[in-house]
């Protein structure tokens, strides 16, 4: 049996016929960009995350880079980022100027570790990125506590948790603003690159909209020194017929993750640990850990089961940062984490047939 890392036909295939003359509608319209579809799906989604705002940009990367911009955390400041997470939230600490600072994960969840938030905090401190890795909500009651004392920024990176709860809360209404990614593979995804910006501050909702309208708030007059990142119509339309159906996709997700978590019995592979605060897991990502990992991954895909390491190479150890002269050893949590983590397929529509045969060939692993 051939089980894929990812399909989206079986979801694009029900949605097909809507999606489509949604197009038509936005085509024959001939409005592209900050149009109707726009305003639209910031208000829908904005209430979706239980926040007041929203503000569409090009992609999750941009969102992250926005919300520094919009509190202007630029050269000489500090932000605190996740030693274990995807490059793309150091990025938008590089490209505004500021400096990432890396603090290592916790073993059982991933995210952060709040216990180490503390001593990596200097007076140059402007903010914390909290990333919700694989859709696990991190612990964000002791990150704002933590923030408040010192009176900095928390930042939510929630590019892979569309609709995580914490605690009843939903992730992007945890902090000061969140960066959603809307990139094709993500619970809920464009068709092609798309992000936003959710926040309940206004002030900070009103620069950000005029930063990635370069720097305009009225056209031709400019206020900031501006990007161009804007979600375009088209993107936007078929977002919100896709938001409608979110709870659903992400209920059917719950469901495989559960039966991983019941059926999955191999003393060599560790799973998921859910924490106390999680009340719901979005599970963008199943991923599970072992020390044969190598050998796990290609076992699996000579089994016809797909694979995807996230992530491979720990940010302090990838050449882009390379300047910032880390050597191997510097966090050895997250580097443990890259050489053991492997994402088996999780995806709506999958099978029972190819459910259970995921299960059974990890079970049958030695």
């Amino acid at each position: 049996m051939y089980v894929p890392f990812v399909n989206l036909e079986v979801m694009h295939n029900e949605i097909r016929n809507e999606i489509f003359n949604k197009f038509m509608e936005v085509y024959n319209n001939n409005w592209f960009i900050l149009g109707n579809e726009v305003k639209s799906f910031e208000e829908e989604f904005a209430d979706f995350c239980n926040a007041r705002y929203c503000i569409g940009c090009g992609n999750g990367l941009d969102a992250l880079y926005l919300i520094l911009r919009g509190y202007e955390i630029g050269v000489g400041d500090e932000v605190i980022v996740p030693s274990n997470t995807y490059i793309a939230t150091s990025l938008a600490v590089s490209y505004a100027g500021a400096k990432p600072i890396f603090v290592e994960p916790d073993i059982n969840s991933y995210n952060m570790d709040t216990d180490l938030i503390e001593q990596a905090i200097t007076d140059r401190t402007k903010a914390i990125i909290a990333v919700h890795l694989y859709g696990q909500p991190a612990e964000m009651s002791r990150i704002n506590y933590i923030a408040q004392k010192h009176n900095i920024k928390v930042i939510e990176d929630s590019a892979q948790a569309h609709g995580a709860i914490y605690k009843n809360r939903k992730t992007g209404s945890l902090g000061d603003a969140a960066g959603f990614s809307f990139y094709p593979g993500k619970n809920l995804g464009a068709l092609g690159d798309a992000g936003a910006v959710v926040t309940n501050d206004e002030e900070l909702a009103d620069k950000i909209r005029a930063i990635a309208n370069y720097g305009s708030r009225r056209k031709y007059y400019n206020r900031y020194k501006g990007t161009n990142s804007r979600l375009d119509e088209v993107q936007a339309a078929i977002l919100r017929i896709k938001l409608k159906q979110l709870n659903k996709w992400n209920e059917f997700r719950d469901k495989i993750a559960q039966r991983y978590l019941e059926g999955i019995n191999n003393s060599q592979i560790v799973k998921p640990h859910i924490g106390d605060y999680t009340t719901k897991h979005a599970w963008h990502l199943f991923v599970v850990r072992s020390e044969g990992r190598d050998d796990f991954q290609k076992y699996l895909n000579d089994s016809g089961i797909g694979t995807v390491i996230h992530y491979p190479i720990p940010m302090h150890l990838q050449e882009a940062y390379s300047d910032m002269n880390f050597t191997r050893g510097d966090f050895p949590i997250a580097e443990k984490i890259s050489t053991e983590v492997l994402s088996i397929p999780l995806w709506y529509g999958m099978k029972e047939e190819e459910i259970q045969y995921v299960i059974d060939t990890i079970n049958a692993w030695r």
